[in-house]
């Protein structure tokens, strides 16, 4: 007993590798949300609300860290992933999550391998199928190293920084309306509810929502003693995430409010071309390869960690079913592409993700047999029940939107 008090005392107090675990952690869950397709989601909605888009930012910011301080602290406390919870919780759920979320990481992989490609393509003038190739075998070098965890976090916080001090550079060269921009955020002229729930499920939706927590959960950081850290880790991961966003949006803002329309095929590049020229250009490039990259790693590392407990051969080789998982997921995009069904169905299912799986975890949080003496604090309860309700509309429109075009 003294011996695992210690420990926990050790933990605690975080040595410089659990620190550098949770940072890593932190940059996982942020740099996983930075995708391809949150650069354009940005752009796009900046371009049509302007501003006013400032506000959108700042609820999805409060809601999002709402979703991850909940989902992580229950996984901590519980020490159990996310699709083992929901088992306890109701018996087969689990399962359903952890098929959710694959198809989910899978359809998404691809679309960030594509990503990636695309980025090496304005890098080097790379066929994109040949850049994709190339990023899936750096994100397999990243699995294959001895210390394929310490990796990983080393490579997200690169990257994740990098992407975020360039996209600074490009707003700073855009000369946005800074003043106007902060008094939208607070007093918008313009209020998009939409805009704001989709921001939230496309920074904590699908596989990111658990992307940290179950790394955490991985490296051994969780229990009551670990929530202070688990939970600062978390919030960090959030933040990181919205930095990128807000450079994004200001660099956007500056762009647009001259005139300039942006190109409706890649919206993004055209703000880093029209604010920086060339360099700009080449910088979107890198930018894109590096979100579509760190996304490519959260993606395989947090689908694979859903399946672990479902299966013990899968745990037993984890490391070669993450790497398998990549490799599928190139394959696919290099010989047909971005299928259209898939990401059809990934699509709907990842609208379900977010709010069945926060539901489950509330309700979670209040089961001995899973938390047991933990008190859950009433405030992330709260939190947790609006985004809720909010995410299950959106999870509603999604499917009746998406669901007719399978038979269409």
């Amino acid at each position: 007993m003294s011996r695992q008090k210690n420990t926990y005392d050790r933990l605690d107090k975080p040595t410089k590798s659990n620190w550098s675990v949770l940072l890593g952690a932190a940059f996982l869950m942020g740099s996983s949300a930075i995708g391809p397709g949150f650069l354009t989601q940005t752009a796009v909605f900046t371009e049509q609300l302007l501003a006013s888009f400032g506000f959108v930012i700042l609820m999805s910011i409060i809601l999002d860290i709402g979703v991850q301080v909940n989902v992580w602290r229950i996984i901590a406390v519980s020490k159990k992933r996310g699709q083992d919870i929901a088992n306890m919780v109701l018996p087969g759920l689990g399962y359903f999550l952890a098929f959710a979320v694959s198809l989910g990481g899978l359809a998404f992989n691809i679309g960030n391998i594509g990503g990636a490609g695309l980025g090496m393509n304005v890098l080097f003038g790379l066929d994109v199928r040949i850049g994709a190739v190339i990023t899936a075998a750096v994100a397999v070098g990243i699995f294959l190293s001895k210390e394929a965890g310490v990796a990983m976090d080393k490579i997200a916080r690169v990257l994740g920084l990098m992407m975020v001090l360039m996209t600074l550079f490009v707003a700073f060269q855009s000369n946005p309306p800074v003043g106007e921009a902060v008094l939208r955020t607070f007093a918008p002229e313009t209020v998009d509810v939409f805009a704001i729930i989709t921001l939230v499920g496309g920074t904590v939706g699908g596989y990111i929502t658990f992307a940290g927590g179950h790394r955490l959960l991985d490296a051994g950081i969780s229990g009551k003693e670990n929530l202070h850290q688990v939970t600062k880790s978390s919030v960090s991961g959030i933040i990181i995430a919205s930095i990128m966003r807000i450079f994004l949006f200001l660099a956007v803002l500056g762009v647009v409010v001259t005139g300039f329309e942006l190109d409706p095929k890649n919206p993004a590049a055209s703000v880093f071309e029209q604010a920086a020229g060339i360099v700009g250009y080449k910088m979107f490039g890198l930018v894109l390869w590096a979100a579509g990259i760190t996304s490519v790693v959260g993606a395989a590392y947090t689908s694979v960690s859903f399946l672990r407990t479902l299966s013990s051969k899968i745990d037993r080789n984890n490391t070669k079913v993450i790497i398998g998982f990549i490799i599928v997921s190139t394959i696919i995009f290099v010989l047909i592409g971005e299928p259209v069904l898939l990401l059809i169905l990934a699509g709907a299912f990842n609208g379900l993700i977010l709010p069945i799986a926060l539901g489950t975890l509330l309700i979670a949080a209040y089961k001995k047999s899973i938390v047991g003496d933990y008190k859950h604090p009433l405030w992330l309860t709260i939190f947790g029940v609006i985004v809720f309700f909010a995410t299950a509309y959106l999870a509603g429109v999604t499917l009746v939107n998406q669901v007719p075009k399978l038979f269409s």
